[in-house]
């Protein structure tokens, strides 16, 4: 049997690599993991309702209704504010978001008095009826979404913005 010998320099070049990459591994571990982290969670506020108002407060005119929804980005945890305009219609409870899907500028209830009953969007002078859709030859090209919503206990809960059907 024969031994291969090692030089001096292919043995300093086979210490210098480990080291190197053991001292590599240790520093992009701590930052795959930082980074890979929050992906691979659950969210546990993802699809939750969060309560609005009660039910006995809606009438068949729309209303305006701010709340705050809990959003986990990373390990940032915050509120954001979002509002809905709230109406009844029957038993029915609509609950529409205020944003125009033209622009995305906010949207108000019956402030223009050459269209009553509309929502009217100030920016580029959309309007959308009553139910949201989006009146013709405005700029908007979309309906206002509706939000997700459920009734529990005489309170209103809406959850995420779904798009509208109208």
């Amino acid at each position: 049997m024969s031994k291969k010998d090692i030089s001096r320099r292919t043995f300093l070049n086979y210490m210098l690599m480990g080291t190197g990459g053991f001292l590599a591994a240790g520093m992009i571990t701590p930052m795959a993991r930082f980074a890979l982290d929050p992906a691979l969670k659950a969210d546990a506020g993802d699809g939750s309702m969060v309560p609005v108002t009660t039910v006995d407060k809606l009438s068949s005119e729309p209303q305006r209704f701010d709340f705050k929804v809990k959003v986990t980005d990373g390990w940032y945890k915050t509120e954001i504010p979002l509002s809905a305009w709230v109406y009844t219609e029957g038993d029915n409870i609509i609950a529409l978001s205020p944003i125009c899907k033209h622009l995305g500028c906010t949207v108000q209830w019956n402030t223009e008095p050459s269209k009553p009953n509309t929502f009217f969007c100030p920016c580029h002078f959309g309007f959308y009826e009553k139910n949201g859709k989006n009146v013709p030859n405005t700029p908007p090209l979309a309906p206002l979404d509706k939000y997700a919503y459920e009734v529990k206990e005489g309170k209103l809960y809406l959850g995420k913005p779904e798009p509208n059907p109208v």
